[in-house]
């Protein structure tokens, strides 16, 4: 009977010995809203296989990023606050040379010497002007995906943002894909994944970093992409944007469902540890709902990020976590949960949160920078600090971002059908678990009895996880309530998550001491390391491809003007970072080029033919009227 129901089940957690290290799977979204899941309360876009992960496992319900995409990566790879790091400034565009330092020892190396196969799988973002900055060099053995901030969903073209430099963005290891062009992104970060799970040799522990696109937008034209069978799903959305990025979503939460299947298949599900969060606050067309801000803002809609982790080695598993956390800390936990020695891993920000996650004790961060960031370019300076409950924050990232976005996902024309999760294929994958467990401890008498979750669980869980404000009119709010981030603002993040008032005038004490905190961590930051764009990257000049432009010296006879490159030769494009011909249009801009070049140079030699030739005219009438002067003509 049980294993006839198993399939709607989830499994509470198993208490097993491994030998062998275990699985380290990450799958990051990016740019998902905290209100854009189903576990946090919304009806409005359906997440079956996240929701599964999240109920079946820990949901971190105070889980903080970055908020942006290049500073949460690179607190998420070193440990570090990206103060220490110089990646506290925006994130890395497409032409400009900088990335997160070489001297800085990623996860996937430290992982990769203690025994890991490493793979990446999507986004970068991390600095590619030099082929050292990319993911091969810096600890994966195997990266598919591309490097900039995004791309087109199925051209993989990437127009730059603040310039109308185009070029193609999809690589296997260091050479350009062609072949992906056409096809879906997250399905082949998806398909990419599951090879790389079916091909495992599981004498191997593995790291998967699977960065997916989605749902960040992609070029500024065409900026939500997603299949039209998958957007007729959301015609109860009546916001067409929305509706696509509803789609986007939910190709992400299918791919979830497929990677989890895939392990299980594999028999690696067992031994594995799947992290589910995304990198940073959602933009306008996601949802953040009921927090404040969004991407790049200081306010918690931008930093506060949906995470929820699963692993059978989990011994309290099926709750709500509000334990205070940063993305830096997961390096220290991936050591504590593989085994590993932690004094590799020195000088760091994060912190261990393996025995909080696993066995719900007390979180050992009692703090949390959010950012300090003095580059007033685009913005203010800016900088926030959270201390227990306590946050400081002053400065802004733009008047847009400093307000509320999204809604609660709650109309009477939408639903959440808990049996979709149930049904889903990660909580099928667990249900194979199940029965796989069952059987291993009826032959060795050993493990835990599993734990069934039911309707009834997940609807209290979901309770438990969703933030709630209420109603509130700011216009009955005394002036000294309110933050216009003229002076520095204090809020109570735990009586009020949604930072509706502002509690500087009323407990100064406290101000004063999370200021003279943030001023303690100022001591120790380093400059950011963003640098001005260089003109040389611009696709047209690597066979239309964003390439590792600063270690070939290829852009020939070039002049700047205005941060353009003009009267330029392009020469053995066809080596550089590509197995595909030149195009037709490059050779006949090569061969023009050419052709100029050598009428220069012909005009040049006619020119001073002439100069010549007149000097030996005019002697010529000299003498000639010397002649005639003297009589001698006769």
């Amino acid at each position: 009977m049980v294993l006839r129901w198993c399939v709607f089940f989830l499994i509470f957690g198993v208490s097993v010995i491994h030998a062998q290290k275990p699985n380290i799977i990450i799958i990051m979204a990016d740019d998902m809203g905290f209100n854009d899941v189903g576990f946090h309360g919304s009806d409005e876009i359906p997440t079956p296989n996240i929701d599964a992960l999240a109920y079946n496992g820990v949901i971190l319900n105070t889980h903080y990023t970055q908020s942006a995409c290049s500073p949460s990566r690179a607190a998420f790879l070193t440990g570090k606050y990206p103060i220490h790091t110089g990646m506290q400034h925006t994130v890395i565009l497409e032409s400009e040379p900088w990335g997160l330092p070489l001297n800085e020892t990623l996860m996937p190396q430290l992982l990769k010497q203690n025994g890991y196969v490493t793979h990446a799988v999507g986004k970068w973002h991390l600095g590619f002007f030099k082929k050292e900055y990319t993911p091969i060099f810096r600890g994966f053995d195997t990266h598919y995906g591309y490097y900039l901030m995004f791309h087109d969903y199925y051209t993989h073209m990437t127009k730059a943002d603040y310039a109308n430099d185009t070029g193609y963005d999809f690589r296997r290891n260091l050479d350009v894909d062609w072949d992906a062009k056409g096809k879906y992104s997250t399905t082949l970060f998806t398909n990419e994944a599951v090879k790389l799970i079916r091909e495992h040799d599981t004498n191997n522990s593995m790291f998967l970093y699977l960065a997916h696109i989605a749902p960040h937008t992609a070029n500024e034209a065409d900026p939500l992409q997603a299949p039209d069978e998958e957007v007729a799903k959301f015609a109860h959305i009546k916001d067409p944007k929305r509706r696509v990025y509803a789609a986007m979503v939910s190709m992400l939460d299918q791919s979830v469902g497929t990677v989890i299947e895939a392990l299980q298949e594999k028999q690696m599900l067992q031994n594995s540890v799947i992290l589910f969060l995304s990198d940073n606050g959602p933009t306008k067309y996601g949802s953040s709902y009921p927090l404040k801000g969004i991407k790049y803002s200081s306010w918690e809609g931008g930093n506060r990020n949906l995470a929820a982790i699963w692993s059978p080695l989990i011994q309290k598993s099926q709750r709500v976590s509000n334990r205070l956390m940063h993305i830096s800390d997961w390096l220290p936990t991936f050591y504590s949960i593989a085994g590993l020695n932690k004094t590799q891993i020195p000088n760091i920000d994060g912190q261990d949160m393996w025995e909080s996650i696993s066995e719900d004790k007390e979180s050992p961060r009692t703090e949390m920078l959010y950012n300090i960031d003095d580059v007033t370019t685009g913005w203010e300076a800016w900088g926030a600090i959270r201390q227990g409950d306590w946050k400081y924050i002053y400065g802004s990232t733009g008047n847009e971002k400093d307000s509320w976005y999204g809604n609660d996902g709650k109309r009477p024309e939408y639903s959440y059908d808990i049996n979709q999760i149930l049904t889903s294929k990660t909580a099928a994958a667990f249900a194979g678990l199940i029965t796989y467990q069952q059987i291993k401890m009826e032959s060795t008498k050993e493990g835990k009895e599993l734990k069934i979750i039911d309707k009834n669980d997940i609807e209290m869980l979901r309770m438990q996880a969703t933030v709630r404000c209420g109603p509130f009119n700011f216009e009955d709010q005394p002036e000294e309530n309110k933050c216009n981030l003229k002076s520095p603002c204090l809020f109570n993040i735990k009586e009020d998550p949604c930072e509706r008032v502002n509690l500087a005038s009323a407990r100064p004490d406290i101000l004063k001491n999370l200021e003279t905190l943030l001023l303690d961590y100022r001591k120790n930051m380093v400059p950011a390391l963003n640098k001005p764009r260089d003109p040389r990257s611009n696709p047209i000049y690597w066979n239309n491809t964003w390439t590792y432009w600063q270690d070939y010296d290829q852009v020939v006879g070039s002049r700047v003007i205005n941060n353009t490159i003009i009267n330029s030769t392009v020469i053995n494009s066809t080596v550089i970072n590509s197995n595909k011909p030149i195009s037709t249009i490059n050779i006949i801009i090569i061969i023009l080029s050419s052709i100029m070049i050598l009428f220069m140079i012909f005009g040049l030699s006619k020119l001073a033919d002439t100069e010549e030739n007149r000097r030996e005219r005019k002697e010529q009438k000299r003498k000639t009227k010397a002649l005639l002067s003297n009589n001698n003509y006769f």
